[in-house]
C-alpha cells in the first residue's frame, strides 16, 4: 500500500510542477493537477494538506538539490578562507541553477520552467511561499556578499542580489535565451551562457555604490 500511495504522490508531484510552470499557480486548479496525476482531489489533501502546501512540496523537490549544492560549495569556499571572494560567490551560487536541468534528467526543463515561473508570479503571497524553500541557503550567499562588499551598502547588496535572483529565473524559463533582439541569435552553449552569466553578475556587485564619484575606481574583476 505504501508503494501505492508513493507512486500517487510522485505522478501529482510531477502533474503540478507540469501545470503550475507551464500556466502559472493561481491559474491552475486542485482539480486540473489531480486529473493529470490520475488521482482524486482527496489525494491532494492527504499528502499536502491543500494547493499551498503542494507548492512547496514541488518547490522542495526541485531545489533540494540546489540548496544543497550551494551550501557545499559555499562551505568549501569559507574553508578554503575564499568566502570574500565575489567572483567565487557568485560562481557558487549561479551554477548549481544553470545545472538544475541536467540535475533532473528528462524532467530538467520543466523543473528549470516551473521555478522560474512560480519566482515571476504576480501574487506576491506566492513568491514568498517559494522564497521559504531556498531562503535559508540564500540568506547565507547574501550576508557573505554583503560582507564581502563592503563599499556597498546593505541594501544596495541586497538590490544587486535580487538583480541576480532574476536574470536567473529568466535563464531557467527560457526566457533570457527567447527574447527577440534585432541581429541576435539564440544562445547554444548553455556552458558559454553559464560563463556570461557569472561575468556579468560579478561585475554587477564589484561595481561602485551608486552615487558614488564618477571617478571612483572600479575594483577589478578577480581572475
Amino acid at each position: 500500500m505504501s508503494s501505492s500511495r508513493d507512486t500517487t504522490k510522485s505522478r501529482i508531484l510531477d502533474a503540478a510542477e507540469d501545470l503550475f510552470g507551464g500556466q502559472g499557480f493561481a491559474a491552475t486548479s486542485v482539480r486540473a493537477v489531480t486529473a493529470a496525476a490520475d488521482a482524486n482531489v482527496a489525494a491532494v489533501r492527504y499528502h499536502f494538506g491543500s494547493k499551498e502546501g503542494l507548492l512547496r512540496a514541488v518547490a522542495d523537490r526541485a531545489m533540494s538539490q540546489v540548496n544543497q549544492t550551494r551550501l557545499d560549495l559555499l562551505k568549501e569556499l569559507a574553508g578554503a578562507g575564499r568566502d570574500s571572494d565575489v567572483a567565487s560567490l557568485v560562481r557558487a551560487f549561479v551554477v548549481p541553477s544553470t545545472e538544475l536541468a541536467r540535475q533532473h534528467g528528462e524532467r530538467g526543463p520543466l523543473v528549470a520552467r516551473f521555478i522560474g515561473r512560480v519566482m515571476f508570479e504576480p501574487d506576491g503571497t506566492i513568491r514568498r511561499l517559494f522564497a521559504e524553500q531556498v531562503d535559508p541557503v540564500e540568506g547565507r550567499y547574501l550576508a557573505a556578499l554583503a560582507h564581502a562588499l563592503p563599499h556597498l551598502p546593505e541594501d544596495e547588496v541586497a538590490f544587486r542580489y535580487r538583480a541576480m535572483v532574476g536574470v536567473l529565473a529568466l535563464q531557467m524559463t527560457g526566457a533570457l535565451n527567447d527574447l527577440t533582439v534585432r541581429g541576435t541569435e539564440p544562445f547554444a552553449e548553455q556552458d558559454g551562457v553559464t560563463e556570461w552569466l557569472v561575468t556579468m553578475i560579478t561585475a554587477t556587485f564589484l561595481a561602485p555604490r551608486t552615487g558614488s564619484a564618477p571617478d571612483q575606481a572600479v575594483p577589478r574583476l578577480p581572475r
